[in-house]
């Protein structure tokens, strides 16, 4: 059972979300470790690539507590129905809308930016996590892995 609203606002931001506000920090210090480092060192390129890694724990715990992807279990269930074809379309797959249009975002700054650049390699690991999300929401709707929590019964 959902607890009521007075229940939840009684912990505070950081007690009901501190998983998130905890890898979005993360992300942020990775960011700032690459950001003076020298991407041509093996620490350098650690800290690019955990940039991307984190970004996509941060798809993880935060995008599927707002999404919903029909028939995907990595997914929360949506908290009422929605009425119209359309609507009721993109609730279906709002998971993989959002991470299809950032996912876009993403490829877009890639384009733009130098691939060898030090902001372009991050960019590009970025496309690459966000493509390996989006593959795993579509994975799940069909497919199952015996014993695992995760895949469908």
């Amino acid at each position: 059972m959902k607890p009521k609203r007075a229940d939840r606002r009684a912990g505070g931001i950081l007690k009901h979300h501190s998983l998130g506000l905890a890898v979005v920090g993360i992300v942020v210090v990775w960011i700032g470790l690459y950001a003076k480092s020298d991407p041509k060192t093996h620490l350098g390129s650690f800290f690019g690539n955990a940039i991307a890694d984190w970004m996509g724990v941060v798809v993880a715990v935060i995008a599927t507590k707002y999404f919903y992807e029909i028939g995907s279990s990595e997914s929360r269930q949506p908290p009422v129905p929605i009425k119209g074809r359309i609507l009721d379309l993109l609730k279906d797959h709002s998971l993989t809308l959002f991470l299809a249009a950032t996912g876009l975002a993403w490829l877009w700054l890639y384009v733009k930016l130098d691939s060898e650049s030090k902001w372009g390699q991050v960019a590009g690991n970025i496309v690459s996590e966000w493509t390996q999300q989006l593959g795993v929401v579509l994975l799940t709707k069909k497919l199952l892995e015996d014993r695992s929590k995760e895949s469908k019964k």
